[in-house]
This record gives structure tokens, sequence and C-alpha cells, in this order.
């Protein structure tokens, strides 16, 4: 019995991921962008938690991957493009759709893509979520760009999902400093610095800069 309760608790770690988003998605419709990528920060780190735990008890099942893809598309791929949707000029906001569009495709791909274990093809969609946070932070005290750059812009990163690049993965299965590791290191050592120079649009700069490095990754030793 308890056996059974303990292996339920990497899918209630998931479904706290999906009560995150969807916050996220109400805060974003009241104009509360702060709050909402908050709420989208916290589902990342539940995101982190649940893969986390399921590989320490050793509690893998087919649902939970669905429900992990389901919560994922949700708060990372719905929620920020809320924000999007909001913050945009009422002509041009529904450009804010491609996000979890592109967002679905790229999360029905990856589950049945066998290449993808240890590194990503196309960006990932928290990765999208990241992007967002940042971009809107930079809107809501700048103003929306204009709809010429707005909406080749939008679509050019939801595509960026769906993008025959490889991207190293962010989880570290160790701390040796092999060529992935010092990628690892130098993303995060990036996006600490872009932050605290230039605040959440840090975020923003950072996730180019992971992109970028898909370009040279593969010819890395």
């Amino acid at each position: 019995m308890f056996k059974a309760i303990f292996a339920q608790i990497p899918n209630s770690i998931t479904c706290l991921n999906l009560i995150s988003g969807c916050i996220a998605i109400v805060m974003a419709f009241k104009g509360c962008y702060g709050w909402a990528s908050i709420a989208i920060a916290a589902a990342a780190v539940f995101d982190f938690l649940d893969g986390a735990m399921a590989r320490l008890m050793k509690a893998y099942s087919a649902v939970g991957k669905e429900l992990d893809s389901l919560s994922d598309l949700v708060s990372f791929g719905v929620a920020p493009a809320a924000m999007v949707y909001n913050i945009l000029p009422e002509e041009y906001s529904w450009i804010a759709i491609s996000i979890p569009v592109c967002g679905a495709l790229r999360l029905a791909r990856f589950n049945v893509d066998t290449r993808q274990t240890t590194s990503f093809i196309g960006l990932p969609i928290p990765a999208n979520a990241i992007f967002w946070i940042g971009a809107v932070s930079w809107m809501e005290a700048n103003g929306p760009f204009d709809a010429w750059i707005m909406i080749p812009a939008t679509m050019l990163e939801a595509q960026s999902m769906l993008d025959p690049i490889q991207l190293v993965s962010l989880k570290f299965s160790n701390f040796k400093l092999n060529t992935e590791n010092c990628l690892r290191y130098f993303i995060i050592a990036a996006a600490i610095v872009l932050t605290v120079i230039f605040g959440l649009p840090g975020l923003s700069l950072t996730i180019i800069l992971y992109y970028l490095l898909g370009l040279i990754y593969p010819f890395l030793p």
C-alpha cells in the first residue's frame, strides 16, 4: 500500500507543475506579468523535481511521461503565450498562438525520438518559457515591438523548438569538467551575469546564447 502511495509522488509533483501553469495563465489575463512569470518559474522547479523524484524512487510510468508532457505544454507553452497575447496590441496579438502550437509539436516529437536522451533537438519548451519571461519583462517596461518586428520574431522563436539543431541538455549526470559540463557551466554563468546586468530581459539573451551554442555543439570533441 505504502509503495503504491509513494509511486504517485512524482505524478503529484507534476500536477503542481500543471497547477502553476494554470495560475500563470490566470495572472497573464489579469495583466499581472510578474506573478505569471513567478508561477512559470515555480512550474519549472516542479518539472525538475518530478523527474528527479521519479529517478530517485524508480517510479517511472507511461502515465507519468504523458502527464509530464501535458503539464509542460500548459506551463511552458500556453502560459507564456497568454503573456505575449495580452501584452501585444490586439491587431497582432494572434501571433502568440504559434507558441503553444510549436510547443505541442516539440513535445510530441520528443516523446517518440530516442535520440534525445542526453541532448535535445530543437529548443526545449521550458527554455521557450524562460525566453518569454525575459521578453515580456522588457516589453512591460519599454512597450511592445512594432508588428513588422514582433510577428516574424515570434514565429522564429516558436519555430526554434522544431529546428533540427542539437542542444546540450542542462541536466548534470556528474560534475566532471568534460565538454558537455563545461558548456553547462558556461550557460549557467552567462545566465547569472546577463541577469545581473540586464535584469529579467537577460534571460532572453541567455536563451539566444544557448541556441547559438547549438551551432557549434555537434562539432565539439
